[in-house]
């Protein structure tokens, strides 16, 4: 492996642990959040 093979990889790591990670993160949580939301129009909150 040289040293050009290593700085893509670093830049490839970096690119998934700083930007796609919490992207991904967020739009799970808010996918979920969503279809919690867009459920409780038509059976209603949770104890009803």
């Amino acid at each position: 492996m040289d040293d050009a093979d290593k700085k893509l990889e670093t830049r490839s790591f970096l690119l998934l642990v700083v930007v796609l990670a919490p992207v991904l993160a967020v739009a799970i949580v808010g996918g979920y959040g969503f279809l919690v939301w867009f459920s409780q129009m038509f059976f209603g909150p949770p104890g009803v």
